[in-house]
């Protein structure tokens, strides 16, 4: 019931092979592409003196998280519960390095590139290459972050510098970043077309095969909830009343309301707001 998940309990999921033998010295960002105003680099002590300094407790969860409860099955990991986590992520603004670069009226959306190897282990190949909209990319609670929960990124969540776009897939948020591309259309990096990190533009019956332009990118995560208090095969005395405690996260502004069912009976809760962005909210 924590607010913040800890670091070593923060979910892992990685599409290629990290990085190794970081300087984090030598890092360098860059953000460039056709409709950037111009291309320029960025040192993380560049970012640190340059840009604000924000603080932002936002949520994160991947596109597949609960994907084992599907019936049929949908491919991909198999994730039970366990794939998203809120931490306090330190870094700067989004929108104030790409405004530092210029943004072209054409702009529609932006993409990344990280430094982890393909895991056929050629270097022309991209793991991982997402993006967002460019209005999503502007929102106050977009970062590019290098610390998480007072303490440097993780290696395996990004280390040194990674971005985070709560409320989208969590494969959004590009770990071990080193480039941002300004587009003048939807980012066709690894992943971004085909079916990866789609659902069908239309409600369609489970197990439905569709055409890749019947589905549309993920670019909101539904309301979603966890009841993390009593635990699995706890026993209540005969009398007792039953003590419920749980998280609830959204891609919208805030939770409007909770609600438990026991056989017939729909009872209503009381949440109190623990955070609440328009980033991923978590009550």
């Amino acid at each position: 019931n924590d607010d913040l998940t800890p670091n070593h309990l923060f979910f892992v999921r990685n599409n290629g092979i990290p990085p190794s033998n970081i300087d984090i010295k030598k890092w360098t960002l860059t953000v460039r592409g056709e409709s950037a105003e111009t291309e320029k680099e960025y040192s993380i002590n560049d970012l640190q003196q340059k840009f604000e300094v924000k603080e932002l407790s936002i949520t994160l969860e991947c596109g597949g998280n609960g994907r084992s409860e599907f019936n049929p099955p949908a491919k991909g990991n198999q994730w039970t519960t366990g794939a998203v986590g809120c931490a306090k992520w330190t870094g700067v603004s989004l929108k104030d390095v790409l405004e530092d670069v210029g943004i072209k009226d054409d702009a529609v959306y932006i993409g990344y590139y990280g430094a982890d190897l393909h895991l056929s282990g050629d270097k022309e190949k991209h793991p991982i290459s997402r993006g967002v909209p460019i209005k999503k990319a502007l929102e106050a609670e977009s970062l590019i972050a290098w610390q998480m929960n007072d303490e440097a990124l993780p290696l395996h969540n990004g280390y040194p510098l990674r971005l985070v776009i709560g409320g989208f897939p969590a494969s959004c948020s590009g770990k071990w970043l080193t480039t941002i591309v300004i587009r003048n259309q939807v980012h066709d990096g690894e992943k971004m077309t085909g079916q990866s990190y789609r659902v069908p533009c239309k409600p369609v019956a489970p197990g439905s095969k569709l055409e890749d332009n019947d589905m549309c990118i993920i670019e909101k995560m539904p309301v979603k909830s966890l009841i993390t208090s009593p635990k699995t095969g706890a026993i209540i005395k005969l009398g007792e009343k039953l003590p419920i405690e749980g998280k609830a996260w959204t891609s919208s502004e805030s939770i409007q309301g909770c609600s438990t069912s026991s056989g017939l009976i729909t009872s209503t809760l009381t949440c109190s707001t623990l955070l609440a962005l328009s980033a991923g909210s978590i009550v």
